[in-house]
């Protein structure tokens, strides 16, 4: 053998005899630590934290507090732990053998009440506690912080008992971390955009107890919650002027003619039909108020009316704040998101599907099948020309980035959110699917995002279809879409602070 080879290995056989005492100089000196406080806390929180009980309890508070986040947080926190738990007892335990720590050094009252007979090396306890609090840290950095500081105390308890070493703690925490944070390469977590920085606008709208004023357009057609917001609307607000939909009538009439007898317009219908009536009332400059009649009420959720309660409450408050419109072509409006391509039937399949297998792997099928079957479109903007088959704008900055927006924070920052997966080029959908299921979509030159105030296209190949709203519309040769800043006042509970 090569004296320099030998050179080496001896060199590393130092290194980790080496760590191997100090590793153990560092137990001898925790364990035998005469510290009262330790013999108190150690063992109930390495009791708590056995089998994750203490982490799966944490998850369902936060999950219980009902903020978007902390929810967040708590199902990565938990899918984290899960995949950090397999990993650690089926795979890396059975790296490299160790043997426990001599239990004899630990004071009796902080010994744990069983002798752990898996391998020592790493501490599954320390890479669940750090799955978990990373987990959760990537949704919210303050849940995140606090939760680390608790595993970073569940790993001294692990010492502090006499179950491991530091080095395993050390290990166990490395393991959690790192398959936190390449959970969020695949499913990257929502960040809140900095955007904007201005407070939200209030308008001032008088108080309606009764509904006094309030003219309320139902449409029976888009979902069957339309007779029990009628009912709920009848008992708390008595004076409100109720007109339901004929078959005869159309949306678009309907809510010219009721805006321009109402104080405030209502709307009971899914989100074409609030489109309609965002239209009519900044045409006569009066208040709308949305109740979410439709199948998915997506603006309705975003203004956090997703209930007939709220949307009550709010009028008889008189608590209305502007939010942005888009205007389509000059004549037409745009309150959520328009498309071209297949980008609809994209929302339509993942929709159906995310409700069984989750929205990450919802959006990776309905690409695939968007991918394979959808028609291309050809268009112009800007400098460029480019195929694509995905393509959507929305009406404010949507979250997450990719091709999966799923919510706004805000409808009032002035701005265009416009997203397009580009196909023309060779191998495309192939490199598509690849950066997705890799969680690198984002960064793939075949993705194109940007926040705009205005944004135009023009078709290569003749008029395409656009679809606004969810509802499929005409055919345009040319679109320009320009947004029309805070100019809708709609009843909505305070912003949460």
């Amino acid at each position: 053998m090569d004296l320099r080879v030998r050179r080496r290995r001896h060199g590393v056989r130092q290194i980790t005899e080496g760590l191997g005492a100090l590793d153990a100089a560092v137990f001898e000196a925790v364990a035998n630590s005469p510290s009262q406080l330790l013999d108190i806390t150690m063992p109930p929180l390495t009791r708590a934290a056995d089998h994750s009980k203490l982490w799966f309890a944490i998850a369902g508070v936060l999950f219980a507090t009902k903020k978007s986040s902390a929810q967040r947080g708590a199902v990565r926190g938990v899918l984290s732990l899960a995949v950090t738990s397999l990993i650690t007892n089926l795979g890396a335990k059975r790296i490299r053998r160790r043997a426990r720590p001599s239990f004899l050094l630990v004071p009796t009252a902080r010994r744990s009440r069983r002798t752990p007979t898996s391998n020592s090396l790493p501490s599954g306890h320390s890479a669940s506690a750090a799955a978990f609090a990373v987990g959760v840290g990537l949704e919210n950095a303050s849940l995140g912080f606090l939760l680390a500081l608790l595993a970073g105390l569940v790993g001294l308890s692990r010492v502090a008992t006499g179950a491991h070493y530091p080095g395993d703690v050390f290990a166990g925490f490395g393991i959690g971390a790192g398959v936190a944070v390449l959970g969020a390469r695949v499913v990257p977590p929502i960040v809140t955009s900095a955007l904007p920085k201005a407070d939200q606008l209030r308008i001032d709208t008088p108080p309606r107890p009764d509904g006094r004023g309030v003219v309320l357009v139902v449409n029976p057609a888009s979902g069957r919650s339309a007779a029990d917001i009628v009912e709920q609307v009848r008992g708390q607000l008595p004076n409100a002027e109720i007109v339901e939909l004929g078959s005869d009538d159309t949306v678009e009439q309907t809510v010219r003619e009721a805006a321009r007898r109402a104080d405030v317009l209502a709307i009971c219908g899914g989100d074409g039909s609030v489109s309609c009536a965002a239209g009519a009332a900044v045409e006569t400059g009066i208040p709308l108020a949305v109740f979410p009649g439709g199948t998915f009420n997506h603006f309705a959720k975003d203004i956090d009316c997703d209930s007939a309660a709220k949307t009550i409450q709010a009028i008889k408050d008189g608590t209305a704040y502007a939010v942005d419109l888009v205007c389509f072509n000059d004549d037409a409006v745009v309150i959520n998101t328009a498309s071209i391509g297949a980008y609809p039937t994209f929302v339509e399949h993942r929709e159906r599907l995310e409700h069984r297998i989750g929205k990450p792997l919802a959006t990776l099928f309905s690409t695939v099948h968007t991918l394979r079957h959808g028609e291309p479109v050809r268009i112009r903007f800007d400098n460029n020309e480019m195929q694509t088959s995905l393509f959507f704008i929305g009406n404010s900055t949507y979250l997450p980035s990719g091709f999966a927006p799923s919510h706004r924070t805000r409808i009032d920052d002035g701005l265009l959110d416009v997203r397009i997966l580009e196909t023309g080029q060779r191998w495309s959908k192939l490199r598509i699917l690849t950066s997705l299921i890799l969680g690198r979509l984002e960064r793939s030159a075949l993705y194109h995002e940007r926040q705009v105030p205005q944004f135009s296209f023009s078709s290569l190949d003749g008029p395409t279809m656009v679809a606004r709203d969810g509802e499929v519309g005409a055919e345009h040769e040319s679109a320009s879409f320009t947004v029309q800043y805070r100019a809708l006042a709609v009843f909505r509970p305070p912003p949460r602070r």
